[in-house]
């Protein structure tokens, strides 16, 4: 900023700091005064940059230069007339008003949620965020800064959850879904007073008179725009996925929201799980009939997940890697030769060495058929699209040994036990290989009827499925082992990888422009920019964005259910345009659910009648739209 010699400041606004120095030979300290921001300059005839013209005020002799200090000032008093003269001056509003209109620097805070108390934590991040706004001010800029309250998600329902006693989503439709939401309407502006108290308190300054509040009809509407513009240019989509769930809060996490719950030294169970393997099935494969094992052959597998054994439909092997053939009493064990060692606990000789590529295509016998106990079963086709299979579908010889990149030779037994239910690899795997599908726990994480450890959650059965296996000889030995696990940031449940349909914005297809802004930005710390936002960048996976929640914005998209077309609505204005009530479209009046999903449209292919899905929106989606 330039220094130049400003003339008296009596009856001006001010706001800026300008400076006169009176440097003298013997006292080289330095008196500085506030002057007004209109008079920060270079003086006439210089140019910007030019060395600053430092006044020396005449003193009278005798005169001191400073006021006195009082050695006993209270801060927080100081603090409170500082308070009282910008509100008395409106001093805030002046700071934007009185800048130009075309230099401006638009700021819209990050919201906070008023369901609570501030914490003395809020106070290092507002005061960051204040940073930035107030520096570009003193540049000289417009800067108007909106604030705005976060009023939507799970951690608002999850309060009213603890309030009502509720403890499950069954729970909160019987209670009622409108009155709900009512519930948690009335809860984020519980605390406003006190967040406003807060931020003025710190000399936060922002526009909370005017604030933006993400349950307002207006501003979901501008959600559905958003969506019907990814719409049309092809970024939005369902599909089967697995993503972090979490049991408790019944709904998935984001990838961001998953990187805040994981917990180290979690314990787990370290199982090796026996699959045998009948001698019809070696000779399939080109084993001499006449040099059969009795049917005493066993593929080793490792797993820290045995509640999800009951979903086997696959074992998967490094194709390249020798596996050697171990006589452990009456069983043969097939192990990874390079980790026989490690699983035996001792140096021990195979009896024969085959490759990978032998076990490849190999039937063995699963450790449970849940399609026998009634769950259901589906299967991937060659599209990679799941399909229910028909009663009585056979599904004998569809569990087989395949292979897999992931397969790793320096821990387990270089065999991995494949559920595509509950694994992303697993998943994909299942798709490539057109594997069974087999989801013998429900999206609470209660194991099945008919199952070892039925009824319970799924991570409290492991000790009932290991004591099934134990019991039938299948468990070749067992230990406890302690990793880094995620659990859900919000209600600290352990999350459970699982496959179910979610709406997706295809983020991966911005992947280029995004590391391109990324490397435009002046990092502070410098590491960030290649470290962990970058690597975040790098990695960037599709945004799942649909939540199985009640107190969001309404996802606005229907599926007809006669021939499953699904269209995408951006308006009120389009909704009461498809409806078949459309007076009944006309006279909505709150956005929320349980009243738009009583809107039907007119299916826009057959005519039919399209429901809008369930979801809501992830939270996140509602504070990133703010500046449309």
């Amino acid at each position: 900023m330039a220094l130049h010699e400003c003339p008296s400041t009596e009856g001006k606004r001010g706001g800026t700091a300008g400076v006169r120095a009176r440097p003298q030979a013997r006292d080289a300290r330095v008196f500085f005064r506030v002057f007004p921001a209109a008079s920060v300059h270079p003086p006439k005839g210089t140019t910007t940059g030019a060395a600053p013209v430092v006044n020396v005020p005449p003193f009278a002799k005798g005169t001191a230069m400073f006021k006195p200090v009082d050695s006993r000032v209270s801060f927080p008093k100081m603090e409170e007339e500082i308070l009282t003269f910008w509100h008395r001056n409106a001093i805030f509003r002046r700071s934007i008003e009185e800048r130009p209109e075309d230099r401006l620097f638009i700021f819209y805070e990050g919201p906070p949620t008023a369901n609570a108390r501030p914490g003395i934590h809020h106070v290092l991040s507002r005061v960051f965020k204040d940073l930035v706004p107030r520096y570009k001010t003193m540049r000289g800029y417009r800067v108007p800064r909106k604030g705005g309250w976060d009023t939507h998600g799970l951690p608002v329902e999850l309060e009213i959850e603890k309030e009502l006693g509720l403890k499950s989503k069954p729970e909160i439709e019987e209670y009622g879904i409108a009155a709900f939401n009512e519930k948690c309407k009335a809860s984020v502006s519980r605390y406003v007073e006190e967040w406003t108290r807060l931020s003025e308190r710190i000399a936060f300054w922002a526009d909370y008179e005017n604030p933006y509040v993400t349950y307002d009809n207006g501003y979901i509407e501008t959600c559905w725009w958003i969506f019907k513009q990814m719409w049309d240019h092809g970024l939005v989509y369902q599909d089967h996925r697995v993503t972090p769930h979490c049991p408790r809060c019944g709904t998935s996490l984001s990838d961001h929201e998953v990187s805040q719950g994981y917990q180290d030294d979690t314990p787990d169970p370290s199982v090796f799980v026996k699959f045998r393997v009948k001698d019809e099935a070696l000779f399939k494969r080109g084993h001499p009939r006449g040099m059969g094992f009795n049917d005493r052959m066993a593929i080793v597998a490792w797993t820290t997940t045995p509640w999800t054994l009951p979903g086997n439909t696959a074992l998967a092997v490094k194709e390249d890697a020798r596996y050697g053939i171990y006589q452990r009493g009456d069983d043969l064990l097939v192990v990874a030769e390079a980790l026989a060692e490690k699983v035996f606990g001792e140096a021990v000789q195979p009896l024969m060495v085959i490759p990978g590529t032998f076990l490849v295509g190999m039937e063995y016998e699963p450790l449970y058929r849940p399609e026998e106990l009634g769950h259901q079963v589906m299967r991937f086709g060659a599209d990679g699209h799941l399909r229910k299979l028909d009663p009585g579908e056979p599904t004998a010889g569809l569990r087989k040994v395949i292979s897999a990149d992931y397969v790793s030779l320096d821990d387990g037994s270089g065999v991995v036990h494949t559920a595509p239910a509950f694994g992303a690899d697993d998943f994909q795997c299942g798709k490539d290989h057109g594997l069974l599908f087999l989801q013998p726990v429900d999206l609470r994480g209660q194991v099945g009827e008919g199952l070892p450890g039925a009824g319970k959650f799924a991570k409290q059965a492991d000790r009932d499925i290991e004591k099934d296996l134990e019991e039938r000889g299948l468990l070749l030995k067992r230990s406890t082992i302690k990793h880094t696990y995620p659990f859900c940031w919000r209600c600290s449940t352990p999350l459970l990888y699982y496959a179910k349909p979610s709406w997706y914005i295809r983020t991966t297809r911005q992947k280029d422009s995004l590391l391109d802004g990324n490397g435009r930005i002046n990092w502070y710390p410098e590491h960030i920019k290649a470290g962990r936002f970058g690597n975040w960048l790098e990695n960037n996976i599709d945004w799942a964005v649909s939540r199985e929640r009640y107190w969001g914005t309404p996802l606005p998209f229907w599926k007809c259910e006669d021939c499953g077309h699904a269209m995408c609505c951006g308006s009120k204005a389009e909704i009461v345009e498809q409806a078949i009530d459309r007076a009944k479209a006309e006279a909505l009046d709150d956005f929320h659910r349980p009243y738009i999903d009583e809107i039907l449209l007119r299916c826009e292919k057959c005519g039919g009648s399209a429901r809008r899905v369930p979801e809501v929106a992830d939270a996140w989606f509602d504070s990133g739209a703010m500046p449309y």
